[in-house]
């Protein structure tokens, strides 16, 4: 079965996020909401997540299961981009309107896994 070039797109952008978990830790650490009691494992999980997810979107017979991954993993870390616009220390440097389009940019990310699944 071929996939479609966007699919491969799809699953690079989240393979080089995952890695970047992990080449930047303290950058992702540091946006990570405080309800959440452990920074550094939550960093670990989703960037693993995000690897393994992002590898599975190519695989046929686990790419709907990846999608559908994907999409539970892009709903779960939307705390993360309340709390970076909320929180002038989360914000990275970046203006609150840039933080503010990341929002409707997640459902679109949303909506783009979801052709998947």
């Amino acid at each position: 079965m071929n996939f479609p070039w966007h699919l491969y797109l799809m699953a690079f952008i989240y393979i080089l996020a995952g890695i970047n978990h992990f080449r930047s830790p303290r950058m992702y650490q540091k946006i990570i909401p405080p309800f959440f009691p452990n920074p550094k494992l939550v960093n670990t999980l989703s960037g693993i997540a995000e690897i393994i997810l992002g590898m599975a979107l190519v695989i046929p017979v686990l790419s709907t299961y990846a999608a559908w991954g994907i999409i539970a993993l892009l709903i779960a870390v939307f705390p993360t981009h309340i709390y970076m616009y909320q929180v002038e220390k989360a914000r990275m440097g970046l203006p609150p309107w840039v933080l503010l389009l990341r929002m409707p940019l997640q459902l679109g990310l949303i909506f783009w896994a979801y052709q998947y699944s």
